[in-house]
């Protein structure tokens, strides 16, 4: 569909931003997000394997998504424990818009997977997510777990709050290679990655329930429980679900064009987009405060050439200390 989304008085925000929206007509409110340079540059400090990369990438644009929600100074985490290949993924979101990430993989598991079998929910493999929001001093800590049974990632966002919000929800997330040519260097490689995100929240609640959740453990011949979707909410999603991960990783598409082509005939309301940066909290002040909490025995087996080093985990930076 070819158009220019500036006659529609709509500027496109372009890369590493999440742009807010509503289809009022279909009761939905959702988030859609193109990250470019915040995902590349993540990536790249760390090198890890290509499927770790991808895994990562998948959970710093579901952060992206979920985090951005917050109303208030905090911070959104969501951390990974399990005995897959890769048996960590920590992203942390401080609002208004900075994000880190880092993984922690065994690379034997990694290799002793066949490729046909080296895929997202193979790669976490069993053990749980949690889902942690963090409002500052004074102020409870919430923490939402969902366990991890050889799902995607997409799927983690679907239970989680099917679970804790019970909150009809559905989510594309997609993340690509992108190549640009450099003279006299070849073509240089970099990670582009995307998704949406959409609730349905109708004003009358119970518009909004669904089927329970399979137990797993029913006596065979148990007949479910079933619950007709609303209708608004079942063609809310089934246009979700066309989305191809070449809209979400094409520079060209952009998520305003994509949101266009997916409700314009219900119409969509654009909200001002929300920045991503790449940005650690680290620094050197507590590094050192954190220094100080160990004993001097415990300092002294942390020298190594006459230094105490501590490199940060998520942005690789390196802090040198004199153990005196």
């Amino acid at each position: 569909m070819a158009f220019n989304l500036e006659d529609f008085g709509v500027t496109p925000v372009g890369m590493d931003a999440v742009r807010p929206f509503a289809v009022e007509g279909l009761d939905v409110r959702g988030r859609a997000v193109a990250l470019g340079p915040v995902v590349g540059d993540i990536l790249a400090r760390h090198a890890y394997p290509k499927p770790v990369s991808r895994l990562l990438a998948e959970a710093i644009v579901l952060t992206s998504l979920l985090g951005t929600s917050l109303k208030f100074e905090g911070r959104f985490t969501l951390q990974t424990q399990t005995d897959g290949p890769v048996s960590m993924l920590v992203v942390d979101f401080s609002s208004p818009d900075a994000i880190r990430a880092c993984a922690t993989f065994d690379a034997d598991k990694l290799a002793a997977l066949p490729k046909d079998q080296v895929t997202p929910e193979n790669l976490l493999g069993r053990g749980h997510l949690a889902m942690t929001i963090d409002q500052g001093k004074h102020m409870n800590r919430y923490q939402g777990l969902v366990e991890l049974d050889g799902i995607s990632m997409e799927e983690v966002a679907r239970r989680y709050f099917a679970r804790s919000e019970q909150i009809p929800t559905e989510v594309r997330l997609a993340v690509g290679e992108l190549f640009t040519r450099q003279e006299g260097d070849g073509p240089a490689q970099t990670w582009i990655a995307g998704g949406v995100l959409i609730q349905f929240l109708p004003d009358a609640p119970e518009r909004m329930k669904q089927p329970d959740l399979d137990p797993g453990d029913a006596p065979e011949g148990t007949v479910l429980h079933s619950l007709d979707e609303d209708d608004a909410w079942v063609e809310a999603k089934t246009l979700v679900e066309t989305v191809k991960d070449v809209e979400l990783t094409d520079p060209e598409v952009g998520v305003e064009r994509l949101l266009f082509r997916l409700f314009h005939e219900r119409g969509v309301r654009l909200f001002e987009p929300q920045p991503i940066a790449d940005k650690c909290s680290c620094s050197r002040e507590k590094v050192e405060g954190i220094l100080t909490t160990f004993s001097d025995e415990e300092r002294a087996n942390m020298i190594v050439d006459g230094k105490i080093s501590v490199t940060c985990e998520f942005c690789s930076t390196r802090y040198e200390f004199d153990p005196e």
